[in-house]
């Protein structure tokens, strides 16, 4: 489903041991992170272990929702955002704790304000079967 026209660049995925469960989680409607075993800390960046207390992680869904931490309003995008300004790119803090970078869909750009509540939706892309990217769109 996508919710505007901000467009849909194809991930690489496939080779990327600490990437794929991501991608496949979201091409299955699912926002998943990993989490260390130890402290209970989500990770982002993926890698297999906890920066905190290098015990190992594993992917687990989180809600999917959280809030704007930052934001700014592209006006000049390049290659496949070159006529699709403006769109929003955003830092979004997930209601687990970690931020993820990411596009604000389904409002204006000038009604994006920090902290505003926000919750994931996934945006098929249709050159590869499964494939999704999570996007977030006011909650």
């Amino acid at each position: 489903m996508t919710l505007d026209d901000t467009p849909l660049p194809t991930p690489e995925v496939g080779f990327d041991v600490d990437t794929e469960p991501y991608w496949r989680g979201a091409g299955e409607g699912r926002l998943v992170l990993p989490r260390c075993d130890e402290c209970g800390t989500y990770v982002w960046i993926p890698r297999p272990y906890c920066p905190l207390d290098l015990s190992p992680t594993r992917w687990v869904e989180v809600s999917g929702r959280g809030s704007v931490y930052s934001h700014s309003t592209v006006h000049r995008g390049e290659r496949l955002y070159a006529k699709r300004a403006p769109f929003v790119l955003a830092y979004v803090e997930l209601d687990e704790g970690p931020r993820i970078m990411t596009n604000i869909v389904g409002c204006p750009p000038d009604a994006v304000t920090i902290g505003m509540p926000v919750r994931v939706v996934f945006d098929a892309v249709e050159e590869t079967m499964g494939i999704a990217i999570p996007r977030f769109t006011p909650a």
